[in-house]
């Protein structure tokens, strides 16, 4: 390494340290699998030694529970960026959806990294428990949206606001999942299935 190259690495703080080492891992998953995301594989990727991985995290598990968290933020940012959050809810639901589906074209390393941590390795970071925090979190923020929604007539109220927000995730990681196994179906066509059938439930009649 240059004397260079040893400065620009001293430069970065500590965030945005990790945040290189996590990407590079969720490139590693996404692209090749859980199996070829070794440290050696890690800190190649990121153009550090091996070593340096420890500085920032406790161990190998660690550092894939970290890179599983970035992946769920990312996803959830990227939904969120383009949507209009003071827009009727029904509306505001059909526009994520349709967001969401672009997410296989877009950030398939991302998906498939949180798919392969959390169903094929319980042991980093507790796969399944890492999961359940990161959606327990996110159905907190959904549910947020769905009671307002139920409190404007645009929403039915009789419907348990926690169990629309585990409804409406259930449905769009089903279409993403298709979707990125299938990617010769149209995602929007696909969206659009999707928010008609959860909106014909969830909307009083006076809205179809």
């Amino acid at each position: 390494m240059t004397a260079a190259n040893q400065r620009a690495r001293q430069r970065l703080s500590a965030e945005a340290r990790r945040l290189q080492l996590e990407t590079a891992a969720i490139e590693i998953v996404g692209r090749d699998g859980l199996a070829a995301a070794t440290a050696d594989a890690i800190a190649r990727a990121a153009g550090v030694s091996k070593g340096l991985l420890w500085h920032y995290f406790t161990d190998f598990d660690d550092l894939m529970a970290h890179a599983a968290r970035r992946a769920f933020t990312s996803l959830e940012a990227d939904v969120a960026a383009d949507i209009d959050l003071d827009a009727d809810v029904d509306d505001l639901l059909r526009a994520a959806i349709r967001r969401a589906a672009q997410l296989p074209a877009t950030h398939g390393a991302e998906l498939r990294t949180i798919r392969q941590i959390v169903l094929n390795l319980g042991a980093f970071g507790g796969g399944a428990a890492l999961r359940d925090r990161e959606y327990s979190a996110l159905y907190a923020r959904q549910a947020t949206l769905l009671r307002r929604g139920q409190e404007q007539g645009q929403l039915r109220a009789d419907l348990d606001p926690h169990l629309l927000a585990v409804t409406y995730q259930g449905m769009v990681d089903s279409m993403l999942e298709y979707l990125d196994t299938n990617p010769d179906i149209d995602p929007l066509t696909y969206a659009d299935h999707v928010a008609d059938v959860l909106l014909a439930g969830i909307t009083p009649t006076r809205k179809r």
